[in-house]
């Protein structure tokens, strides 16, 4: 079974920067896509970002121009690198693989934007 474990969440305030991690017990060329999701308090879990097996980006509309999705084969990890955070921005974040119909996520890790 795929583990998929986030680091990185935390408090930061409005403006400031967080860098995701997620790092896979699996080679991660294996899965089609990977991103991130996030979902806030009383609402529905959204697509942050997504990295497809050919290196294609996609992001939400919302976090366009501020967050950056990458990988890094050699450490089975994708990073969401956040800047400019903002308060809409907190979340519960998730990490996301899928290969054919099996998808499978992380455990969640907060992020908050907040003074």
């Amino acid at each position: 079974q795929v583990q998929l474990v986030e680091s990185g969440g935390g408090l930061v305030q409005p403006g400031g920067s967080l860098k995701l991690s997620c790092s896979s017990s699996e080679n991660i060329f294996f899965f089609n896509v990977m991103g991130w999701y996030r979902q806030a308090p009383g609402k529905e879990r959204e697509m942050v970002a997504t990295i497809n097996v050919g290196g294609v980006t996609n992001y939400a509309d919302s976090v366009k121009g501020r967050f950056t999705i990458s990988r890094d084969g050699a450490k089975k990890r994708i990073d969401l690198q956040m800047n400019n955070l903002k308060p809409e921005d907190t979340a519960v974040y998730y990490c996301y693989a899928r290969v054919a119909s099996r998808t499978s996520w992380g455990q969640g890790i907060p992020v908050t934007a907040a003074s």
